[in-house]
C-alpha cells in the first residue's frame, strides 16, 4: 500500500475529507453529464420521441456513460476504485435489511406489470443498459465516492449518510435547470434523498457497493418501462406507489437510524469513558 509521502498532492487532497469536497465532486459530475446531454440535443430530430429506443441511448445512456467513465477516470487517479468496490468496514444492523426489500418488492411489481409486447425487446433490452449506466455511474459517486470522503474526515454515520442522500437528491434537482417544472423537482427530490439514504443503507448491510448499484439499476428501468407500457389492473395500481412507499418507509428508517446512531455513540463514550478510569 502507498504511504501518503508517495501519494501525489491531487490524491492527497482527496484523501483529506470535507463535506464542500463531496458537493465539488457531486457537482463536477454535473457539469460534465449535463453538457454531455445537451449535446445530444441536435439529434433530436432524428431520434424519434421519449419511448423510442433511439432516444433512451442517446439521450440517456451516452450522457451519463461519459459521466460514468470519467468517475472512473477520477477513481483511477487517486487510487480509490479498488478499495470502494471492497468489502466496506462498516457494518450495519438487521433492521437495514428493510430498505432493500421495500425498493426490491416494487421494482419486481413495476417489472411484472409492464406490457413487454408494446414495449418491444430493443426498447426493454436499451431501458436495462440504461439502468445499469445510472446505477454504476450515480452509486460510484455518492455511495462511492461521497461515502469515503465523508469517512475520511472522521463525520459520524449520520453525517455520512445525510450528506451522501443530500448530493443525490442534488443530481436530481438539477432537473429545475433543464425545463423541469418547480413542483414536480422538488417532489423528485424528496424521493431521491429517501432513495439515497436507502442506497446507504444497503450499503451499510451488505458492505458492498454491489448491491446499492444493482438496487438503483433495476429502479430506474422499472419506473420509466412501467409508466410507459403498464397493463391494466389492480398490480399495476399498486406498483405506482412504489415512490411513496420508498419516502414513508425511508422516513422510519431515518428515525430509526439517528436513534441507533445516537446510543452507539452514546455506548462507545461510556466505554471509553470507562477504559480511562480503569487505566
Amino acid at each position: 500500500m502507498n504511504t501518503t509521502a508517495e501519494r501525489s498532492g491531487w490524491a492527497r487532497f482527496w484523501d483529506h475529507g470535507r463535506w464542500w469536497k463531496a458537493l465539488i465532486l457531486a457537482v463536477g459530475y454535473l457539469a460534465i453529464y449535463e453538457p454531455a446531454s445537451l449535446l445530444m440535443a441536435p439529434f433530436l430530430p432524428f431520434i424519434g420521441n421519449a419511448d423510442s429506443t433511439s432516444y433512451v441511448l442517446v439521450l440517456i445512456v451516452i450522457p451519463v456513460l461519459i459521466g460514468g467513465l470519467v468517475l472512473v477516470g477520477f477513481g483511477a487517479t487517486v487510487r480509490w476504485l479498488r478499495s470502494t468496490f471492497e468489502r466496506q468496514p462498516t457494518r450495519g444492523r438487521g433492521w437495514m435489511w428493510i430498505a432493500i426489500v421495500v425498493v426490491l418488492l416494487f421494482n419486481l411489481l413495476r417489472f411484472a406489470s409492464i406490457d413487454y409486447s408494446a414495449a418491444g425487446v430493443d426498447w426493454v433490452a436499451t431501458w436495462l443498459l440504461a439502468g445499469l449506466v445510472i446505477g454504476f455511474s450515480e452509486e460510484l459517486l455518492t455511495r462511492g465516492y461521497v461515502v469515503r470522503i465523508m469517512r475520511s474526515s472522521g463525520n459520524s454515520e449520520v453525517a455520512v449518510g445525510l450528506v451522501s442522500a443530500a448530493l443525490f437528491a442534488l443530481l436530481h434537482g438539477s432537473n429545475l435547470f433543464t425545463g423541469q417544472a418547480l413542483g414536480p423537482t422538488l417532489l423528485q427530490m424528496v424521493y431521491t434523498f429517501f432513495f439515497g439514504f436507502c442506497m446507504y443503507l444497503a450499503l451499510r448491510v451488505t458492505r458492498t457497493i454491489v448491491a446499492p448499484i444493482l438496487l438503483h439499476a433495476s429502479t430506474d428501468p422499472s419506473i420509466f418501462m412501467q409508466g410507459t407500457h403498464p397493463v391494466t389492473g389492480g398490480l399495476t395500481s399498486l406498483a405506482q406507489l412504489g415512490n411513496i412507499a420508498v419516502v414513508l418507509v425511508g422516513v422510519v428508517l431515518l428515525i430509526v437510524f439517528l436513534i441507533s446512531e445516537r446510543r452507539t455513540r452514546h455506548h462507545d463514550q461510556t466505554v471509553l469513558s470507562h477504559s480511562v478510569r480503569v487505566s
